[in-house]
């Protein structure tokens, strides 16, 4: 193929890319510059003119108490979303692969991935009443303290509460994903290992881990993902609540914006929230790909 074809074919590959581009730039480019552009603001989201105050969005985000804590409630819920989806995905992951029956993986398969196409704000709205009316109940007739109270009224448990809804319905998409990563690792190395007298922890650690590295890497970033932009949950299941303990970042962002009327200072959070999603992300991807086949 000559110069002036292989120039015809990239413009045409252009052209068909060109809407996609286009929308990208104007839904998702152009309002996240936008966003930052008004971080340094005071505007108010309803208001035509405002004014240039730096920093001071920033700096407020950093010193003040609520926000705060409600990055100490998401760290510490995504921390625990992580390892919690990522350890039970793997788990069933490898008793679907290797411990059922060819019969019966379809339907587990089927069963572990439904909750994912729920409605999160559904699903939320269905566990707020078995929390509040289920389990209580069913605590009071077999006697048992604990299950008596409502894990979504207390400040110390509320985070559990939320926590268990989540990894209900995240840990299918994981769950897929490792299941397929299963399928690409080559028997032969098992096969391999099993003759050099390795043993079923090595052989896991070094082989099945290496080759499920990007798969892991993925999934890492997606709950990563959820956990630090959690807010559909928290909107059905709690507010906030109680005693705002359950105030997780996106959804501290959006009472800022749209009823407290501080678009500008939830807009510089949401900034801080991105830097941060991103750095754990590259950091995360970084030191994994060490572990990656082929890199040990």
């Amino acid at each position: 193929m000559n110069n002036h074809g292989k120039s015809k074919k990239k413009a045409v590959y252009f052209l068909f890319s060109l809407p996609a581009l286009i929308l990208f730039s104007a839904l998702y480019v152009f309002p996240m510059f936008r966003g930052l552009y008004f971080s340094f603001t005071d505007w108010n989201g309803l208001a035509k003119k405002f004014s240039f105050i730096g920093l001071d969005n920033y700096i407020q985000a950093f010193t003040n108490g609520r926000v705060l804590n409600s990055m100490a409630f998401t760290v510490k819920y995504t921390i625990l979303l992580v390892i919690c989806v990522l350890t039970l995905a793997l788990a069933l992951a490898l008793i679907v692969t290797y411990a059922l029956h060819q019969r019966v993986k379809t339907f587990f398969r089927s069963m572990f991935f439904s909750p994912v196409v729920l409605s999160l704000i559904t699903v939320g709205l269905i566990f707020n009443e078995i929390f509040y009316r289920i389990i209580p109940q069913l605590g009071q007739m077999i006697g048992s303290e604990i299950l008596s109270k409502n894990i979504l009224g207390n400040p110390k448990t509320v985070i559990f509460g939320i926590l268990i809804v989540n990894i209900w319905q995240g840990v299918g998409i994981p769950f897929v994903m490792l299941l397929a990563g299963l399928q690409n690792v080559p028997y032969e190395l098992y096969e391999a290992a099993t003759i050099d007298g390795a043993g079923p922890a090595r052989t896991f650690t070094r082989i099945t881990i290496p080759f499920l590295m990007p798969v892991i890497n993925v999934s890492f970033v997606l709950t990563l993902k959820n956990g630090l932009t959690v807010f559909e949950y928290i909107q059905a299941m709690t507010d906030g609540g109680p005693a705002r303990a359950s105030e997780a970042v996106g959804y501290l962002i959006y009472k800022v914006a749209f009823w407290e009327n501080k678009m500008s200072y939830a807009m510089a959070v949401s900034v801080v929230l991105l830097i941060v999603i991103s750095l754990v992300s590259l950091a995360q991807l970084r030191i994994s790909s060490r572990f990656e086949a082929g890199q040990l």
